[in-house]
């Protein structure tokens, strides 16, 4: 049975963003930026598989998630959930329940041995699949994930992440080029608005931030990153 409280957009986003906050998911250092597997020099990082250790946070954060998906894509419009491996997997769980559905999850690359499985569970042709990441920066993960889904016969139409990096403009072309709405409760502005309200940072490390999310290639470039995608 779903059962879910549907709160204001805006107030989610600003929960969510203070409960990463307050689980220490949440980094900024300008004057030493971490280093992506991109090559992006970034003076944030973020970790939301932390939310798991949480067991307070973590349930409603997955309301909210509930919450967002019924208000934004429906009722009945999905037959499954997906995770992919690994973050994705805990969170596909915790929404299937609350949304009274199936669940799978996809590997990054078949198995290698056995049946040669990248989708694990259940899925009839033709399902209709909600795939959900921790977080997605300009969506090229998630799109692994599903195009996994839609090469063993499952329809995506959607994709959820708790966290959206929304910085990128990349990431706004490939869901419209690939044809799937993203839905997500927190970005790194609602984060950034947090720090600023509640003096979590100097002025000059929340500036450096601000620089960053309005121009994150150019900043790092400027600090020992790449400078395009």
């Amino acid at each position: 049975m779903i059962q879910t409280t549907f709160t204001d957009r805006a107030v989610m986003a600003e929960l969510v963003a203070k409960m990463l906050w307050e689980i220490k998911a949440v980094h900024f250092n300008a004057a030493q930026p971490y280093k992506f597997a991109s090559g992006m020099a970034s003076p944030v990082y973020i970790d939301c598989r932390k939310l798991l250790s949480f067991p307070r946070v973590r349930s409603t954060v997955m309301d909210f998630a509930t919450s967002v998906v019924l208000r934004e894509a429906g009722f009945e419009q999905f037959d499954c959930v997906a995770g992919g491996e690994t973050a994705g997997i805990p969170f596909a769980a915790l929404l299937a329940d609350r949304l009274s559905l199936p669940m799978i999850y996809v590997r990054k690359q078949p198995k290698g041995h056995g049946r040669n499985a990248q989708i694990e569970g259940n899925m009839p042709e033709g399902s209709r699949v909600l795939v959900i990441e921790d977080l997605t920066t300009a969506g090229g993960s998630m799109f692994k994930f599903i195009d996994a889904v839609r090469a063993a016969g499952g329809v995506v139409d959607h994709g959820i992440a708790l966290f959206y990096y929304g910085i990128f403009d990349e990431g706004a072309l490939r869901f419209a080029d690939g044809k799937v709405k993203l839905h997500y409760i927190a970005t790194w502005r609602d984060v950034l608005a947090v720090a600023k309200a509640q003096k979590l940072f100097d002025e000059k490390t929340l500036s450096e931030v601000e620089a960053f999310l309005d121009a994150p290639l150019a900043w790092s470039g400027r600090n020992g990153g790449i400078s395009s995608l």
